[in-house]
């Protein structure tokens, strides 16, 4: 049976590991095996998988086959529905079509059920999708409702002749139904735009940030684009953009917090070194300006100094003893000690600070275990986390291969 097996360098890897990703999906959906990318941080490939350690009732399956970039919401804007969470992943079907399987849970996710697809036909036949993204409207922007949910991902990865686009759809029964709403950017050029995520800033507009390789003075920068009304986007304009070119700040998402801060996480890969893709933060009064994109943001560690690289994502739960209102979880794909040795708690860990990110961040346990991740598309990769309904554990979605097949599952950490 055919396999890959490439090394590529951290920093510029980033991209390339998308779109090899997509590329392989066929053989991975045939049942080859498929041996993932590494780099600086990989483990070798001979180490024992997830499911050989990680018991079953841990973590239990959201769909049985490839399902890449979690994320998920709990309604808050859709009536007698609020409270439900709704979840997406990226996964391919027929004749390499990429769709966004969605879910939904009733019962605060102890259960899910497949609710609906988004079936973006310019991500169909194997022309590339990746990277989506699943929210939910807070308020009413141009003819959408509160509570209208959007899913967007990076499509036309594949295609002989790219121009990417950042494709918008938007759901109005609870994710049952999907249309097509919008592009946020299309790229110029053949390199990549990457990681669409959605926020609504201080003055109503729906904002689309997003990574973008196509200038070619940065080898990756973070870029924000706003709308009134989901359809006409303008103002493209620089979020992080290092002085240094070969930098790639990457994979932003964004959380408006109670006290009406914006916080956004991200990482910054670069060709070598210990932090190389690791986690940053920065944060935004009124979410539209996010101060010198030259300002590289934070890194949130430890005490002891451990820090995540790859892949964050945060969320947060009301803390009335918070100056924001509010304790923050970050989560992200590899535990580092602070020699740049890999942590114990690798796999199985959530960083926590409830004081707007400023200090340190303490470790709490993930509420779904991955076996020793390493650099590679799917074991703990862009993991997602939503605090329970009673604010008292933490719900999660990560990947993790079962018999060479990248899965997502699900969990809740104990109260």
């Amino acid at each position: 049976m055919p396999s890959v097996s490439t090394p590529v360098p951290l920093g510029s890897a980033r991209p390339a590991r998308r779109w090899r990703l997509v590329l392989l999906l066929a053989v991975l959906l045939a049942g080859s095996v498929l041996v993932g990318v590494g780099g600086a941080d990989a483990q070798p490939t001979d180490a024992p998988r997830s499911e050989d350690t990680v018991a079953a009732a841990e973590r239990q399956l959201l769909r049985d086959g490839v399902g890449l970039y979690p994320r998920a919401v709990r309604l808050e804007h859709n009536g007698d529905a609020n409270g439900r969470v709704v979840a997406g992943v990226v996964s391919f079907v027929g004749n390499g079509d990429g769709i966004g399987a969605i879910y939904e849970s009733t019962d605060d996710g102890a259960t899910f059920a497949e609710v609906g697809q988004v079936a973006d036909p310019d991500a169909a036949g194997g022309q590339g999708l990746c990277c989506a993204t699943l929210f939910e409207l807070p308020r009413q922007v141009g003819d959408m409702r509160a509570g209208t949910l959007l899913w967007a991902a990076s499509v036309g990865a594949d295609e002989p002749d790219r121009r990417m686009s950042l494709r918008i759809w938007r759901s109005d029964d609870l994710g049952r139904t999907w249309s097509h709403l919008s592009a946020c950017a299309t790229a110029p050029d053949a390199k990549g735009l990457w990681e669409p995520e959605f926020s609504v800033a201080a003055d109503g507009a729906l904002v689309c940030h997003y990574a973008d390789e196509t200038d070619p003075a940065h080898s990756q920068k973070l870029m924000h684009a706003r709308s009134a009304d989901g359809v006409t986007w303008t103002d493209h304009s620089p979020t992080v953009a290092s002085t240094l070119a070969s930098d790639r700040p990457g994979m932003p998402v964004v959380r408006q917090l109670p006290n009406g801060t914006y916080f956004m996480s991200f990482e910054i890969c670069a060709p070598d070194g210990q932090f190389a893709c690791v986690t940053h933060y920065r944060t935004s009064a009124d979410g539209w300006d996010w101060g010198d994109p030259a300002h590289l943001g934070f890194q949130p560690e430890t005490a002891d100094g451990k820090y995540f690289k790859h892949a964050p994502t945060i969320t947060w739960k009301a803390d009335p003893d918070s100056p924001n209102g509010a304790r923050l979880f970050l989560i992200g794909q590899i535990l580092f000690n602070a020699d740049g040795s890999v942590a114990a708690e690798n796999g199985a860990a959530v960083l926590t600070n409830s004081q707007g990110g400023s200090g340190p961040w303490e470790l709490i346990p993930s509420p779904v275990a991955v076996n020793a991740p390493s650099n590679n598309y799917c074991p703990n990769y862009s993991s997602t986390l939503l605090p329970t309904g009673d604010g008292n554990a933490l719900f999660g979605i990560a990947t993790d291969y079962e018999n060479d097949v990248c899965k997502p599952f699900y969990g809740t950490s104990a109260p």
